[in-house]
């Protein structure tokens, strides 16, 4: 077993001072479905209110000034964290809303929106869309529902029994095939994508990619120029950042050639009354009074991430995932959905306690002051195919520690315990 990397700043996170459940030591272990926030992040959006709020690249005052360069700020510093460059980054209001956005756009290029320009994109009956068994449903639903509006097929890789995808099944990516969506790291079994192998596969057949990078963007390091795919999206919350803030990737030739999704102010150059041109990305895609104080917060939470290192967090969470699942396999009868052993994988650990129901598990589990996740956790497909219909999941961050992971453990046995 490892032993405890040099990491340790649950000081920096006041939220984790607190207690629970009659004066328990809180270990939050839900860091897969959000991240707690350090006390930069939170005085980086408290200051901007307070010192600097107004709409962006509207007003001629100071203020609005210094609104316009803080959000475009946050946005080079995000450029810089993913190895993009500064006009391939969109903001979104989570990654949900990224995936859609291309989804949608797509769709309107189907329907004839976009000019010439746009026609690359076009779908037609018979064209085929790409996902797996593994996608958090935010990569899955707006692919259904793109397949259903244009007459395309959607087809899907499998997952392996050890939770990963079955290259056997990349076969589905072939001539037909215009879209492949696919998971960096999935948010059920912690297994981390050959992004390059997806994408390999992609490009021979002239598809495009879109990554789900909302688990991997804050406990990897991270760069989609390098990966190759087209387009990629990830979450704030997931990062340290605010709720309410997410980011798209897109290459810059396909941005400037995709039709927009939502319409109104701030993306437009002329609005007559029988016609409208739109900005080039990024503000083609930032319609409407965007969510400025998130972003001066998402700038906090990368400058964080880069002076921590996201090599070192890297080997940090590598440490608590092996220690996890060591610890795991002594606890008798519980069945980890996923990798076993700890290479290439995340310290998010997805469970099966036999016989007994996620929620209850949890439930025993938070008496003790542990929190942890409980349910599908937006992946009914990947349950299924490991034959469960829910599960509970560990998910540990930045602010782990081996105390932490030992007392998760110490909690399954009085799980398994309580319920015989």
């Amino acid at each position: 077993m490892l032993t405890q990397t040099s990491l340790n700043v649950a000081g920096d996170f006041p939220l984790l001072g607190r207690t629970v459940r009659d004066g328990k030591r809180l270990v939050y272990l839900d860091t897969g479905a959000t991240a707690q926030k350090p006390t930069a992040v939170l005085d980086a959006e408290r200051r901007f209110n307070e010192k600097h709020n107004a709409a962006v690249h509207r007003g001629a005052h100071q203020i609005a000034e210094e609104a316009t360069e803080a959000y475009e700020a946050a946005r080079a510093a995000v450029a810089g964290f993913v190895g993009a460059e500064f006009s391939e980054i969109v903001w979104t209001k989570n990654a949900t809303e990224g995936l859609n956005l291309v989804a949608y756009s797509f769709l309107n290029a189907t329907l004839g929106l976009g000019g010439t320009a746009a026609e690359r994109f076009r779908l037609a009956e018979g064209d085929e869309i790409v996902v797996t068994e593994l996608e958090h449903h935010a990569n899955l639903v707006p692919w259904q529902e793109l397949a259903a509006k244009t007459g395309a097929k959607l087809r899907w890789i499998s997952a392996t029994e050890d939770g990963r995808l079955d290259p056997a099944s990349f076969d589905v990516i072939g001539e037909k095939t215009r879209i492949v969506a696919f998971t960096h790291a999935s948010n059920v079994t912690g297994a981390i994508t050959d992004v390059p192998a997806v994408v390999d596969r992609a490009k021979a057949v002239g598809a495009y990619t879109v990554l789900d990078a909302c688990q991997s963007a804050a406990h990897l390091p991270v760069n989609f120029t390098e990966l190759g795919v087209d387009f990629a999206a990830f979450s704030g919350h997931k990062m340290l950042a605010p709720t309410g803030i997410g980011v798209l990737y897109g290459r810059g030739e396909l941005l400037e050639a995709m039709p927009p999704f939502l319409t109104g102010g701030s993306m437009v150059e002329i609005v007559t009354m029988e016609e409208t041109t739109f900005m080039p990305p990024p503000q083609r895609f930032e319609a409407g009074t965007q969510m400025v104080a998130q972003t001066a917060g998402m700038h906090a939470a990368i400058d964080y991430l880069n002076n921590l290192g996201m090599d070192r967090l890297a080997a940090h969470e590598d440490q608590l995932a092996e220690r996890m699942l060591e610890g795991i396999a002594t606890v008798p009868g519980i069945r980890v959905l996923g990798p076993t052993t700890p290479e290439n994988r995340l310290a998010v650990v997805a469970f099966d306690v036999p016989g007994v129901h996620p929620h209850d598990v949890g439930q025993v589990l938070d008496d003790q002051g542990i929190a942890v996740r409980v349910g599908h956790h937006c992946a009914q497909p990947a349950h299924r195919s490991f034959g469960v219909h829910a599960s509970t999941r560990a998910s540990a961050g930045v602010y782990n520690t081996n105390d932490d992971v030992d007392a998760f453990i110490e909690g399954l046995k009085q799980v398994v315990k309580f319920f015989g």
